[in-house]
């Protein structure tokens, strides 16, 4: 398999008047394509942080991640854009869906964003689409307030495939749930997985998908340490 994300040297600190803090110490990662790879540690590890730099939301000090062979942080501020929307899901711990758009008009908002000329027909047979691959065929019109938290995270695991990205990351993607509905979305990312080639990396404390990871990978002070499996 190619290796479809790399991480080289990767170094973040946050300053403010009273202190500095050197949050990533150093990193380097390489994810191959169809892979699952967890990352896991205490609280204040980092995990977050790298995730958030991997998927261009936050530039390092110094370093370099590479998608597909392109240094994203190399781009302008627009075309690093267009890559997140393009090529790159996020999954959050929390769902961040739009309360008055329904689970349909959530999911095919990134469309709406990646291609101006827009098809209202093409994009909602899209979003039933991949709605239903999730098993929420029967939930497209409703809006988040009607929506339990696992059917809102699978919405948001939708949105963040519909552009099919080329790599999802997840950050607690089941921290917000309970442990019968989390095993439920954890199933589902492996089944996304399984079917789709999908890459995934996700940042948890949740041992059943460290378990279920090709790799589960150890962070702790800024620094990756010890591969799990």
């Amino acid at each position: 398999m190619e290796v479809i994300l790399q991480v080289m040297g990767i170094h973040r600190t946050y300053k403010d008047a009273a202190k500095s803090l050197h949050i990533l110490k150093g990193i380097d990662l390489h994810v191959k394509q169809g892979e699952v790879v967890s990352i896991v540690g205490p609280s204040g590890a980092g995990k977050s942080t790298l995730l958030h730099i991997m998927g261009g939301l936050d530039a390092p000090d110094h370093g370099q991640v590479i998608l597909s062979g392109q240094d994203i942080y190399a781009l302008k501020d627009a075309q690093r854009a267009k890559v997140r929307n393009t090529q790159i899901g996020f999954v959050f711990q929390f769902y961040h869906l739009l309360a008055e758009f329904t689970a349909l008009e959530n999911v095919i908002l990134p469309l709406c964003v990646r291609d101006r000329k827009f098809n209202q027909k093409k994009f909602k047979e899209k979003g039933v689409k991949i709605l239903e691959q999730v098993g929420l065929g029967d939930r497209i019109g409703h809006k988040p307030n009607q929506l339990s938290g696992g059917e809102q995270q699978r919405v948001a695991i939708a949105r963040a495939l519909i552009n099919e990205t080329k790599v999802l990351l997840c950050d607690e993607p089941t921290g917000n749930l309970d442990s019968d509905t989390g095993r439920e979305i954890i199933n589902l990312l492996m089944k996304l997985n399984a079917e789709n080639k999908q890459t995934l990396i996700i940042v948890t404390h949740d041992d059943a998908i460290a378990q279920l990871s090709h790799r589960s990978i150890r962070m702790c002070d800024g620094k990756l340490q010890t591969k799990e499996r």
